[in-house]
């Protein structure tokens, strides 16, 4: 059985850092690409960022360009967002995903498997 299990979600003021993690069990994580998604309340869930399997690309939403690091430890079988410059537009709740794409994916439909969310909130 796959599982995606984020963590390190919280509230944070505005201008703060938080590092998620996206532990993955259960697949072959080495060669799947890992997408960060997020989803504001009333808001559609949007990309933010991925990274392929292989980590030898990264790719961001422009509104985070900058701010937020994608990286990966596939020994760990995990996958972090470091949030960096946070601000209250960052509030979502923010989704790992996997898939098996050779490149970089912006589209949540080229992600197969899922993880259950982490909140963040930022505080103006």
């Amino acid at each position: 059985q796959v599982q995606l299990v984020e963590s390190g979600g919280g509230l944070v003021q505005a201008g703060g850092s938080l590092r998620l993690s996206c532990a993955a069990s259960g697949l072959t994580f080495r060669i799947y690409t890992t997408g960060w998604f997020r989803q504001a309340p009333g808001k559609e869930r949007e990309f933010v960022g991925t990274i392929t399997w292989s980590a030898g690309s990264t790719y961001y939403l422009d509104s985070v360009k900058g701010r937020f690091n994608i990286s990966r430890d596939n020994a760990k079988n995990t996958v972090y967002l470091q949030m960096n410059s946070l601000k209250p537009e960052d509030t979502a709740v923010y989704y790992c995903a996997a898939g098996r794409m050779l490149g970089v994916a912006t589209s949540a439909i080229d992600y197969r498997y899922w993880g259950q969310g982490t909140q963040v909130t930022v505080s103006s």
